[in-house]
């Protein structure tokens, strides 16, 4: 029985080689963009873990503390516990490479007891000179990948930046037991500290646990000896957060790869639906010689999981291509920064693939669902009867169900998300699209009723035809108001960020110069020194020091940005919402729209912050806007800061230029004041299109998917009206004994086929304008908590409406060109 529904179904997929490929290439994209997603970062969050895991080797709980380190007398306590065995401090360094783009990480380690915790990080001396060469001041030890990125052979030196100082540190051996592709290098922690100006601080101490003592009563008993600030935690803890961190970029482009497969669905359900009006009589026929209704039923889902099928391969293939081209050109980082440190390779991830097989069945599946079910509903006798194309194609309108899936979408907009992901909200978009798609049939004979008043003959024919069936605006349509509500949500919501964040980069970036002595995770910063004497430099009239470190608020959040800078009581700020705060005995604070929603604070609560050991008390005074940093930021007073840290350090200078001061005559004087090689002097509109460049990468797939997601709009008309047309042939003979022209038949295909596309453009556009408001106010903020302001560029809408109906206007008329060739006389000779 199978190989006869093989035989009599399946085998007709090759008598429609266009449109099935159009479809197997809808499903075959959202198949291999939604696993590639998931392949890169899996590949990445465990090349990552293993790392993480490798570099702790036998340590049972590592002692984290701010980025800034912590006080090595912390070492000394922890070290005398009974529950612990062994204890190793680290002192981990981002060092800034003068004359490098690149950074080197640094490894701090107390080589007496790291070969006890951690030997993955002991160092091997060249020439066996023995372990105590690394106790000399200097020595520098690389593992394998930091060598090759680096190309440095032992006896080579190295320059690192500490503040504005360089120091050289000479190559003296290799890490052998780095895990593969980690780039860093390990120091003496006493050399460490010394070289990068951190005496007395350590990030990091790893701890092995006494016998019989269990991780978790240690967890419970830690956290009330240690610091405000510092947390133990088991160490696999770290890929944990990166897993958070990324986890909603991964989601949402995971979330547009299935709506790419959600559109290949809708044209798997025009290519059936049009295979079952062309061969109606041939599926009547079958009916009328005892094939059962079921079993047709069947042989017709059958062809839609065929093409499910080969597009599913054909896209877990494509994945795994993807993903390698991925690696190879930007590394593992997802386009967003995460994960930078790692070069993964592809590895072939069976559950995954298997997952998004059944997807690419599931929408062949259910693509085909709709037109075996109308096939199967169909008399025989009707079937058998020529020119019922018509009523095949009729559909009723179905205001009831669009306005039911409206009202889910609104409902479905209220919940927050679960686990962080807005669920509730992706069930948003898929009711909108699905009222849309209900709305079409109805949409029809509004949008064709002003051809009514035409008095041109192809204008009332067109008109006609469409109001009769419908249903060709359905098939024609669907795969139509998928792509233009893909095209005009995600052009809307880019547009609106982009606006939103370049309005943001205005509001943060004031000043006329910034001078900045490294990134703010790396070894360069800025002393008091230097901020004077670039404060004294001529031609400038004020300057603007911020300060950042991290700050861990309790053991189970992520750790949250602190920056201290001028406020100005908050008008320096993008806030976006401020109020009176009674409380004026405590310093204000002002939090990121993230810091809101993650910690559930609100204007006037108050926030206990770690610095320096210590736990500060602030009112929250303001929300402001921080399109940077998702997982959360603090604004303090630089002064409150300084007075409760003693840290007068500066990672960013803002300078503002006294009136008729030349910005590249200061840039000069500051760089001849405080060297050329350790500072960055960049322009306000240079970090801006740095920043938007980045933005625009960012978003590439996205336009990527845009293009070819209209584009196959286009190809799903043009295969619709080739199909329609051929069934159509006496249809066209009969309008040509009565007087029509092969041209005026041409003219009538471009003039339904520009309908069908203004009816699918203008209800893509209303939904797209929907999905758009539910990807703004509900997806984007429940996963990055950022806000923006709306701004849907109308201009470059209509633009693409336009052409859109002109293109498909185009590609009817030529699809349609093989039904005009023929001779009227035989086109009328059946029987009707």
């Amino acid at each position: 029985m199978i190989r006869a529904l093989l035989r009599v179904f399946v085998a007709s997929l090759l008598g429609r080689r266009l449109a099935g490929v159009l479809s197997l290439t809808a499903v075959t994209l959202g198949v291999a963009l939604g696993l590639a997603v998931q392949i890169i970062h899996g590949a990445a969050l465990d090349e990552f873990g293993r790392g993480m895991r490798l570099l702790a080797g036998e340590a049972d709980l590592q002692v984290v503390g701010p980025r800034a380190g912590f006080d090595d007398n912390l070492y000394l306590k922890i070290a005398q516990q009974p529950e612990v065995r062994q204890a190793s401090p680290v002192l981990e360094i981002e060092a800034r490479l003068p004359g490098r783009e690149e950074k080197l990480r640094i490894y701090g380690v107390d080589l007496f007891r790291v070969a006890r915790v951690l030997p993955m990080l002991m160092p091997v001396a060249e020439d066996g000179a023995g372990r105590l060469l690394g106790l000399e001041p200097g020595r520098l030890f690389l593992s394998a990948a930091a060598r090759e990125s680096l190309e440095l052979a032992n006896g080579d030196l190295l320059t690192v930046q500490s503040g504005l100082r360089e120091t050289e540190l000479l190559i003296s051996g290799s890490v052998p037991g780095a895990p593969a592709g980690q780039a860093f290098a390990v120091m003496d922690i006493a050399s460490a500290q010394q070289v990068f100006d951190r005496i007395g601080v350590l990030t990091r101490v790893d701890l092995r646990l006494a016998e019989g003592v269990r991780r978790d009563d240690v967890l419970e008993q830690f956290a009330a000896r240690l610091p405000p600030g510092v947390t133990v935690r088991p160490p696999d803890a770290g890929v944990a957060e990166s897993s958070g961190l990324s986890r909603a970029y991964r989601v949402n482009l995971t979330m547009l790869a299935g709506i790419a497969l959600l559109t290949g669905a809708f044209l798997v359900f025009s290519t059936q639906y049009l295979s079952v009006v062309r061969r109606g009589r041939e599926l009547a026929f079958l009916r009328a010689m005892g094939m059962e209704r079921a079993l047709v039923m069947r042989g017709l889902l059958l062809e839609g999981a065929a093409l499910g099928l080969l597009g599913g391969l054909l896209g877990v293939a494509a994945a795994h291509g993807l993903a390698a081209l991925a690696f190879a050109l930007v590394g593992g980082d997802l386009g967003a920064g995460y994960f930078a440190h790692v070069t993964p390779s592809v590895r072939f991830m069976p559950g995954a693939s298997l997952v998004y097989l059944a997807l690419g069945v599931t929408a062949g599946v259910a693509g085909a669902w709709l037109p075996a079910r109308h096939a199967t509903a169909q008399v025989p006798a009707q079937g058998l009867r020529a020119g019922n194309d018509s009523e095949l194609l009729a559909a009723n309108a179905r205001w009831r169900a669009a306005l039911t899936c409206i009202v889910l979408a609104l409902l479905a907009c209220l919940p927050g998300p679960l686990g962080g992901i807005p669920v509730f909200g992706y069930l948003a978009v898929a009711f909108i699209l699905a009222a849309a798609v209900f709305g079409l049939p109805g949409a029809v004979g509004l949008l064709a009723s002003p051809l009514a008043l035409s008095s041109a003959v192809l204008a009332r024919l067109a008109r006609a035809r469409l109001t009769a069936a419908p249903g060709q605006v359905v098939v024609a349509g669907a795969g139509v108001v998928a792509s233009v509500a893909l095209a005009v949500s995600m052009a809307i919501m880019v547009g609106s960020f982009r606006d939103s964040v370049d309005d943001w980069l205005s509001k943060v970036l004031p000043s006329d110069l910034y001078v900045r002595a490294s990134s703010s995770v790396a070894s360069g910063y800025l002393d008091p020194e230097a901020v004077d004497r670039i404060a004294a430099t001529e031609g400038v009239a004020r300057v603007v020091p911020v300060r950042y470190d991290s700050l861990r608020l309790n053991d189970a959040a992520l750790p949250v940005t602190l920056i201290a800078r001028p406020t100005d009581g908050g008008d320096a700020l993008p806030v976006v919402s401020r109020g009176p705060v009674m409380d004026d005995t405590r310093p204000r604070v002002w939090i990121t729209e993230a810091m809101a929603d993650l910690h559930r604070l609100g204007i006037g609560d108050h926030l206990a912050l770690p610095i320096a050991g210590r736990d500060a008390y602030f009112v929250v005074a303001g929300v402001t806007r921080d399109y940077a940093r998702q997982h959360g930021a603090v604004i303090v007073e630089l002064n409150d800061y300084r007075r409760l840290s003693g840290d007068h350090l500066i990672n960013d200078l803002g300078v503002n230029l006294a009136p008729g001061a030349n910005r590249d005559t200061v840039a000069l004087l500051i760089r001849e004041t405080l060297g050329d090689r350790v500072v960055e002097i960049s322009l306000p509109a240079q970090i801006r299109a740095i920043s938007l460049e980045i933005f625009d990468r960012t978003f590439l797939v996205t336009y990527l998917m845009q293009a070819v997601a209209v584009l196959i709009g286009l190809f799903g008309i043009s295969t619709t009206f080739a199909a329609l047309a051929t069934s159509r042939s006496r249809e066209f003979g009969m309008l040509r004994h009565l007087g029509l022209r092969r041209r005026d038949i041409g003219r009538l295909l471009a003039l339904e086929g520009s309908l069908t596309a203004v009816v699918g453009v203008v209800i893509g556009t209303f939904a797209g304008g929907a999905i758009a408001l539910v990807l703004v106010e509900v997806i984007n903020r429940q996963s990055f908590h950022w806000s923006m302001d709306l701004a849907p560029p109308v201009g470059a809408i209509v633009g693409f409406a336009l052409t859109l109906v002109v293109l498909a206007a185009l590609a009817a008329r030529v699809s349609g060109a093989k039904a005009m060739r023929g001779s009227a006389v035989a086109a009328v000779r059946e029987d009707w």
